[in-house]
């Protein structure tokens, strides 16, 4: 009886064991499931972040978190948003994060955590051929298509244009086609790409006196600065790997994600 009993008491601690050895295993499997990196991005943005012909998420930035995210052993989970809701979705945690081509400037930096940049470039106006805008001064009382809360919309207004809002990239370049705007400025990477894509495009590009940019991830101030700091050791292994320059050089032909 005695030795039954022994047995008994060693088998209910084996299986207490394993039970705790499973409980813990799933702990940790639900631990690395929770690891996601949420993206706010529009999805409109080419070649940034956009949609291919087979309809998939796809660009620059997005390949870039992608890295990130891998990088840190996360999974990532793309939001949809139009430019204009960005900041508020940001702001009401619908994502973690903001991977948009989002230029680190002063204001924003009041109010805003950022990583360390993974593009440098500068902005640029179009116009069509044949206008008699020459120069960014030019634009002073003219009707320019911008988003509001952009670094370019915000470039257009210190240059005394007349905005027309827009959702996007694509809608300025049609408003400047149709005639309804008479230009718009944007980021040159994004309108060289699209001259690319469409080489009989009616158009100019002006080139001026903005200053190089730096776009990066953006976080609210209230966001785990360890995610932060994640984010920015993903960067920079990422450089130190050559990884950052291949994805550039893929869009771009040249590496934009050093000064």
């Amino acid at each position: 009886m005695k030795k039954f009993l022994i047995m008994l008491v060693a088998v209910l601690v084996f299986l207490a064991a394993c039970g705790q050895s499973e409980d813990t295993k799933d702990s940790k499997e639900a631990k690395t499931e929770d690891k996601v990196l949420t993206v706010g991005t529009e999805g409109t943005y080419a070649p940034f972040t956009f949609h291919d012909k087979d309809g998939k998420l796809t660009g620059f930035d997005v390949e870039i978190s992608k890295a990130v995210a891998d990088k840190m052993g996360y999974k990532v989970k793309f939001v949809e948003t139009q430019w204009d809701s960005m900041f508020a979705g940001l702001n009401s945690g619908r994502f973690d994060t903001v991977a948009n081509q989002v230029g680190i400037n002063e204001e924003r930096k009041a109010k805003y955590q950022f990583s360390k940049p993974y593009t440098y470039t500068s902005a640029v106006l179009v116009t069509r051929s044949n206008s008699d805008i020459k120069s960014f001064d030019d634009v002073k009382g003219r009707k320019l298509a911008q988003t509001l809360t952009s670094n370019y919309g915000k470039l257009a207004k210190d240059k005394g244009a007349q905005i027309t809002q827009v959702e996007g990239f694509n809608q300025s370049m049609e408003l400047v086609l149709s005639n309804r705007v008479e230009g718009t400025f944007n980021e040159k990477l994004s309108v060289l790409d699209y001259m690319k894509q469409k080489k009989n495009a009616d158009v100019k590009v002006i080139e001026g006196d903005a200053e190089k940019s730096q776009s990066a991830f953006v976080f609210t101030k209230k966001a785990d600065k360890a995610l932060v700091d994640k984010v920015n050791k993903a960067l920079d292994e990422l450089q130190k790997e050559g990884e950052l320059k291949k994805i550039s050089e893929k869009w771009f032909g040249e590496d934009v994600t050093q000064p």
